[in-house]
């Protein structure tokens, strides 16, 4: 069950073992790598541009669920020990 996202996963690619680079419409010139953490992905560092607005933890967290939906990992992601109460 997806949420409406006011972020846009544009396109995604791989970027070599573990990680994904991913583009964002909402950051048009920036690039945001992700690395796979046990069975999902987290962002990882940021080539950032800076025409682009400021990154939030929510923009943050709207991505990695973004990328790993796209992946086929959001149920790894969902269950990721720091989302335990």
């Amino acid at each position: 069950m997806s949420e409406v996202k006011y972020i846009e996963l544009v396109r995604w690619s791989y970027s070599g073992i573990k990680k994904v680079r991913g583009y964002f419409s909402k950051f048009p010139h920036s690039v945001i790598y992700f690395r796979r953490m046990r069975n999902y992905y987290l962002v990882y560092t940021l080539d950032w541009d800076a025409r682009d607005p400021v990154l939030t933890e929510a923009d943050r967290e709207d991505m990695q669920i973004l990328i790993n939906e796209e992946l086929g990992h959001i149920s790894a992601y969902n269950k990721r020990k720091s989302r335990r109460i």
